[in-house]
């Protein structure tokens, strides 16, 4: 029995003393910690949230909206659009390039015309003389000799002489006629700058003031053009 009791008390005894030692453990431990540790058990903890995941979710929720709000048939339209725009525009180059091209032509069609038509000009220009001579030489026999009162074979030698070269002068004229050159007499007629070289004025009451009474040299037109203008004298009355 004695024994029993002297087992439970040194039993007792142990587990005191063991219990003192893991306190003095326990508070050294606590004593050896740092301020920042101290601090760190001791402060509560706060946790912080993101705010990206809100914003992709509501840049994630916009995409799918407009992605709902652009259906097939939209995209559909808009290409058709493009398309159309498109097709104008290439419409519009090539129809700008046509009437590029026409008036190239056009204006080619003009060049070989005019080239073709003044090609001839400088041997007009020295052939005028010569149907200059013609008219001369027609001009220098009196009307009375061509009409006599009394025909002799002299003066049958003369008419049938000037109706040979008025003959060679018509047929001259016609052939040249054919190529574009053209004789003109402006004898009354207004006077006109682009036509006529007035070589001389005088004032004359019984015809109009600028007006052309006297052609001394004809005049010439290739094609229209002025290729040698009339020398004539014009009426100056006032």
């Amino acid at each position: 029995m004695l024994r029993q009791t002297a087992s439970t008390a040194s039993r007792a005894l142990r587990s005191t003393a063991r219990l003192g030692a893991q306190r003095q453990a326990i508070a050294l431990a606590q004593s050896s910690q740092t301020p920042l540790a101290a601090a760190r058990t001791l402060a509560p903890r706060t946790r912080w949230y993101s705010s990206e995941t809100d914003a992709a979710k509501k840049n994630g929720e916009e995409a799918k909206a407009n992605g709902e709000a652009e259906s097939p048939e939209a995209a559909l339209k808009k290409q058709l659009e493009a398309k159309d725009a498109e097709i104008r525009d290439l419409k519009d180059r090539y129809l700008r390039s046509v009437a590029d091209f026409r008036n190239l032509q056009d204006r080619t069609a003009r060049d070989m015309k005019g080239a073709r038509d003044f090609a001839i000009q400088k041997f007009a220009k020295d052939l005028v003389e010569s149907v200059d001579n013609f008219d001369r030489a027609l001009s220098m026999v009196p009307e009375e000799k061509l009409k006599p009162e009394v025909k002799t074979e002299h003066t049958q030698d003369l008419i049938n002489l000037h109706e040979g070269l008025r003959m060679t002068e018509s047929i001259l004229l016609q052939t040249l006629q054919k190529h574009g050159l053209e004789r003109f007499n402006p004898d009354g007629e207004v006077f006109n700058p682009n036509e006529h070289e007035a070589t001389f004025m005088t004032p004359m009451h019984d015809k109009e003031h600028n007006t052309v009474f006297m052609t001394q040299q004809k005049g010439f037109k290739l094609n229209g053009r002025v290729l040698r203008p009339a020398k004539v004298g014009v009426v100056k009355n006032k």
